[in-house]
């Protein structure tokens, strides 16, 4: 296990509005960082993502809580964990298939993809039934 220097964790209802929540709060946790606007905008767009997936899909039918944590660990590795208790995705490897989307014809089925883009390491684990938890982590640029 890498070493944190730093850590935070936030629940917070799957309502819309707590996905802005979130945005913010992961880019005020890794001013720490020195991030470039870039990396902020990267980061955002990542957690965005990763949140609007458990809105959306995890509690279709009624609100779930979304645990939020991030760490700051050696080497400028900013750790971002997200996690919902919601219905869980059957086949993660389908999920992640650019453009597949069980959330409707909005949806254009690119979570995935782009947070896969923007983070140095994507996981996914879930279970049917119990939730689902996304594991990204970015190694930010290190400036004076």
């Amino acid at each position: 296990m890498m070493e944190n220097t730093n850590e935070m964790t936030i629940i917070f209802d799957s309502r819309p509005v707590n996905e802005a929540l979130a945005r913010v709060a992961v880019a005020s946790f890794c001013t720490q960082l020195n991030p470039t606007l870039e990396e902020i905008s990267d980061l955002k767009t990542a957690v965005s993502e990763a949140v609007t997936n458990c809105i959306v899909h995890a509690y279709p039918e009624k609100l779930g809580n979304i645990t939020l944590r991030c760490r700051i660990l050696k080497d400028n590795v900013l750790d971002i964990v997200i996690k919902d208790k919601g219905v869980g995705i059957p086949d993660i490897e389908q999920a992640r298939r650019p453009a597949y989307t069980t959330g409707g014809a909005e949806r254009s089925g690119m979570g995935f993809t782009i947070m896969e883009s923007f983070m140095t390491d994507l996981e996914i684990t879930s279970k049917p039934g119990k939730g689902t938890t996304v594991h990204m982590r970015r190694k930010l640029q290190r400036r004076q």
